[in-house]
């Protein structure tokens, strides 16, 4: 029996296998494609973006400069890396970069030299991209070798049938077949099979369009203007691979699932939401989508759980999907390792679904407001020209850069500071190491600002579940003390008058009761 079963090998169910894997537990993945290389995995078609919050969690775990040599990198990282930049002292270079791309809202493309850095909060310097593109067979190709490294056992061609709950394990059936894990994490995709076989509520709303992805061959392109185009009657994408289009068609999402999309019809989609006469000579591939939009109710059952889209759908607007997903994984690894270990406290596992079950709520939110003022009716083209004008602002542009970018992100913690709940700045400590570098064994980290070292005696009891880590940094926002969960979520700060009996009581919530007590 395993530890955990994992359905599903995409980049939600691999990063999460990563995560157990690293923490000792033994991991099973069970995928249903045989194979993992597709056309519409690899570019252009399987092309995704990641952004700041999912580039972190690479980075924390030691993958940057994999991701990064996959990726195509659109934003550099904040901070200098040159071996003589040592000095605690902060420099106008080591000041957060302005992002060099930021997307768009609702098919309205935004600046980002509009974007003010300085109001974002709590940002610091980050060898860290804030964005990057980058295949899905890379990405699965990159977690795939981690996750075998680490001992994780990846079996494909497996569809799994049956989902079947015990008072101590459960056993997922693919064909008579049954293989039997402690836990099992539901991470295979919209379609969600251990969702539907174990009986989770799956509730939202229905579709307002049929979205398409196209790669084929255009007669004249030059009829097409290149990029996002939002127009009265859809929207479409000229991608910058010839012949690589997307488009979105008001209709009720009619035609969705229910036939195969023909080159006649495609064609008089792009005619319609394009308002051009472009010829559409040949299809290689295509596929349907939807905004439809649903979130499980609960993300957990007893022993099984959901992460990724298998917990909720969604729109592609705004490239949120891959990113949720991979912010359920990161919240839900190092919670579930610490209760297959039997040293979680008590309810550590429930606040998976308490912190992350808000956050996908948002994401459905914001892709529903995005498809509301881009419906091809008066009422909403009258809000999209006062949000364009909105959008065209400073504080427009920056608000929409924290959503996607995940500067914005806070779980309730219940903490007095306002740091609490959110991803930890990228600290660097006097000898040019970065907080994120000081992660990638997965366990929390207390960082200790204070010259005295106050906290040595109290952290070090929690030695084999926290790294201890004393040092002035470049900058400290002003802070003595911060605890850091192996999420990179702040658990605790405080300032340099801070009282170590709360570090105690914020340590005992999330990392159990102190070892040596």
């Amino acid at each position: 029996m395993h530890d955990v079963v994992i359905v599903g090998a995409g980049p939600v169910g691999l990063f999460l296998a990563c995560e157990l894997g690293l923490a000792g537990c033994s991991v099973l993945v069970l995928e249903k494609e045989s194979e993992p290389e597709s056309p519409w995995r690899t570019a252009p078609l399987g092309t995704r973006g990641l952004f700041g919050f999912s580039v972190g969690a690479f980075y924390r775990r030691g993958l940057l400069d994999e991701l990064v040599a996959a990726s195509f990198v659109l934003d550099g990282g904040d901070a200098h890396t040159e071996s003589d930049e040592t000095s605690p002292q902060r420099t106008a270079a080591d000041e957060p970069s302005r992002p060099r791309a930021v997307g768009h809202f609702a098919g309205m493309v935004l600046d980002p030299a509009k974007v003010d850095v300085t109001a974002l909060p709590f940002r610091l310097s980050s060898p860290a991209p804030g964005f990057m593109m980058i295949s899905l067979q890379a990405l699965e190709s990159l977690l795939s070798e981690r996750a075998v490294k680490l001992g994780v056992d990846i079996r494909r061609g497996i569809t799994v049938d049956a989902v079947a709950q015990g008072e101590d394990h459960v056993v997922v059936s693919a064909g008579g077949v049954g293989f039997e894990g402690r836990w099992v994490v539901g991470c295979d995709g919209g379609r969600s099979a251990v969702r539907r076989l174990a009986g989770f509520d799956f509730a939202g709303t229905e579709p307002e369009f049929t979205g398409y992805t196209v790669l084929g061959t255009l007669d004249d392109p030059e009829k097409l203007r290149p990029g996002i185009n939002l127009t009265p009657t859809g929207m479409y994408v000229r991608m910058a691979v010839e012949g690589h289009i997307a488009m979105m068609d008001f209709d009720g999402g009619a035609f969705d699932r229910s036939r195969r999309p023909t080159r006649d019809h495609l064609q008089a989609v792009l005619r319609r939401v394009s308002g051009t006469d472009v010829t559409l000579s040949d299809v290689r591939l295509a596929s349907t989508f939807t905004d439809r939009a649903k979130q499980a109710t609960t993300y957990r059952q007893n022993r099984v759980l959901l992460a990724g889209d298998a917990a909720h759908i969604h729109s592609p607007l705004g490239g949120q999907g891959l990113n949720t997903g991979i912010g359920d994984a990161v919240n839900l690894g190092w919670k579930l390792a610490a209760t297959v270990r039997g040293n979680a406290p008590d309810g550590l596992l429930d606040t998976y679904g308490q912190e992350r079950g808000p956050i996908g709520a948002q994401v459905l939110d914001w892709s529903r407001a995005q498809v509301s003022i881009m419906r091809p009716d008066r009422h909403s083209q009258a809000i999209q020209g006062v949000v364009r004008d909105l959008l065209g602002t400073r504080d427009g542009t920056t608000y929409v850069f924290e959503k996607v970018s995940g500067s914005s992100v806070r779980y309730d913690l219940g903490g007095a500071h306002p740091l609490a709940g959110r991803n930890a700045p990228d600290f660097r400590l006097g000898d040019g190491t970065y907080l994120g570098e000081l992660m990638r064994d997965g366990r929390g980290v207390v960082l200790d600002f204070s010259t005295e070292r106050r906290l040595s005696g109290p952290a070090a009891a929690w030695s084999s579940r926290l790294r201890h880590v004393t040092g002035v940094p470049a900058d400290d926002l002003g802070l003595g003390a911060v605890l850091v969960r192996p999420d990179g979520t702040v658990a605790w700060a405080d300032g340099h008058d801070f009282a170590i009996a709360e570090f105690e009581r914020a340590a005992s919530h999330w990392f159990g009761r102190c070892p040596q007590a």
